[in-house]
């Protein structure tokens, strides 16, 4: 899985090279592109992914739905539906650009790239990725508000969350 190959691009997304996944996460610094895809219900709770305790990268906490990298030479919606895919088993053509950013840990950067999808809960089916994903449920705006800073949840979803999805929960 370190040898996994993921293009290197330059702070506007563009492409200048490649490292493998194993270079990218051991504090290279090398900024890499990621899909988010946060899955918003009609009610305005947002569907949750627990990673998998045995995940590299924050195992065990609360993160988005749907989180992944972009393989070399795979285009941002191309990755945004093949994890939505692995992850999930949902279908995220429908799903809405929202923006992107670069976000940094003391182990990595990542160029981010973030989407978000409307469902109705009722109909909603998903099948996640038992390796990937330990379980999945929708959260109230005030659940994930008590939660912040407790370390249930990622850091970059609790950025993600106190800076878009106020901003997505009105639309």
């Amino acid at each position: 899985m370190n040898d996994e190959l993921f293009p290197v691009v330059d702070e506007n997304g563009d492409v200048i090279g490649s490292a493998t996944r194993g270079e990218c996460h051991s504090g290279s610094m090398k900024l890499h592109p990621v899909v988010h895809l946060h899955v918003i219900d009609r009610h305005g709770r947002i569907l949750l992914q627990r990673r998998s305790p045995d995940k590299d990268i924050q195992p065990g906490r609360w993160d988005t739905a749907v989180g992944g990298h972009v393989d070399y030479g795979e285009s941002v919606r191309d990755a945004l539906m093949r994890e939505s895919r692995e992850e999930l088993g949902i279908d995220a053509s429908a799903a809405v650009a929202v923006t992107h950013y670069v976000f940094q840990s003391q182990r990595e950067r990542e160029y981010v790239n973030t989407f978000f999808l409307r469902v109705d809960a009722d109909d909603f089916k998903a099948y996640p990725d038992p390796v990937e994903i330990s379980e999945i449920r929708f959260w109230t705006v005030d659940e994930i508000r008590g939660s912040l800073g407790l370390g249930e949840l990622t850091p970059n979803f609790e950025m993600e969350f106190s800076r878009l999805l106020p901003e997505l929960l009105l639309n």
